[in-house]
């Protein structure tokens, strides 16, 4: 029985979560046997030169590649190629493929579905000629052909795919400072911290932290948080305020201030953090 698919689905699981990127230059076309349920029987082919969208991208341990397409006539197509459990995708030919995600484990898996036709089971084959990863699910460069069989079928499906992308970018860096100077306010006890962070890329930096201080053998301690815009270049001012968790005021003299930065990566979707910890000396506010 072959399987009828939503737009925007795979199959009846998804692919391992990862940040998909636009190729720069990216193809995938494919033809079918008359008797192939995918494609009909016929040939089809996209391209990001013929304005097609072409997404692409890897698993976080180079096990799986994930290609999606919107075609500019509609059409909608992913492909999935994935090496056997515990190896990462290199040049060579994978044999036995079997669909994607439900390959056993020493299986690699393989899986071409869209405009609303998928398999239920299927058998094949691909070989990688080239693919080069980059960081955090970056694909800088993958060339590779694939055959498919649904359901135990006779009939084929065939094709290839081209990504070239240019070379990763950096990841994103961040950078936090904590001011060694703050106030004790007297009107409501909170203690008021502040600082700068630095980035790579333009980002919205969110910063958390707490304040800890000992006076007269009490504990005071508070919590804050705050969000700045940041641009290369030129470090980005923050200020936050911590209310103390009990009925006792922050006061004038030492804390210890900890403090975190963190980011969404642009350019991969990861988290970027930094924390810091330090002595800041209180003043009457």
């Amino acid at each position: 029985m072959a399987l009828t698919l939503a737009a925007g689905t795979t199959g009846l699981l998804a692919s391992p979560a990862a940040h998909a990127q636009p190729a720069e230059s990216g193809s995938l076309s494919f033809s079918g046997d008359a008797g192939d349920y995918i494609s009909g029987g016929q040939s089809y082919s996209y391209s990001t030169a013929s304005q097609d969208r072409v997404d692409v991208s890897s698993s976080t341990d180079n096990r799986v590649i994930s290609l999606s397409v919107d075609g500019a006539n509609g059409d909608w197509w992913y492909l999935d190629l994935a090496a056997p459990s515990g190896q990462a995708l290199a040049p060579g030919q994978y044999t036995g493929a079997t669909r994607y995600p439900f390959n056993e484990a020493a299986e690699p898996g393989l899986d071409l579905s869209g405009n609303g036709r998928g398999c239920n089971t299927l058998t094949g084959s691909f070989t990688v000629s080239d693919v080069v990863f980059g960081p955090n699910g970056y694909v800088q460069r993958l060339d590779a052909t694939f055959e498919q069989h649904c359901e135990g079928g006779t009939a084929a499906l065939r094709g290839e795919v081209h990504i070239d992308n240019p070379a990763p970018p950096a990841e994103l860096d961040l950078g936090l400072n904590l001011a060694l100077d703050g106030t004790a306010s007297t009107l409501n006890g909170k203690a008021t911290v502040h600082g700068t962070v630095s980035c790579s890329e333009p980002v919205r930096v969110n910063v958390s932290g707490t304040v800890t201080q000992v006076a007269k053998r009490v504990l005071i301690k508070g919590s804050y948080s705050t969000s700045v815009d940041c641009a290369p270049g030129t470090p980005a001012a923050w200020t936050a305020t911590a209310d103390p968790t009990g009925t006792t005021p922050f006061q004038k003299g030492d804390v210890e201030v900890m403090a975190q930065a963190s980011a969404t990566d642009p350019n991969y979707g990861t988290t970027a953090r930094v924390s810091e910890t330090a002595a800041v000396r209180l003043r009457k506010g």
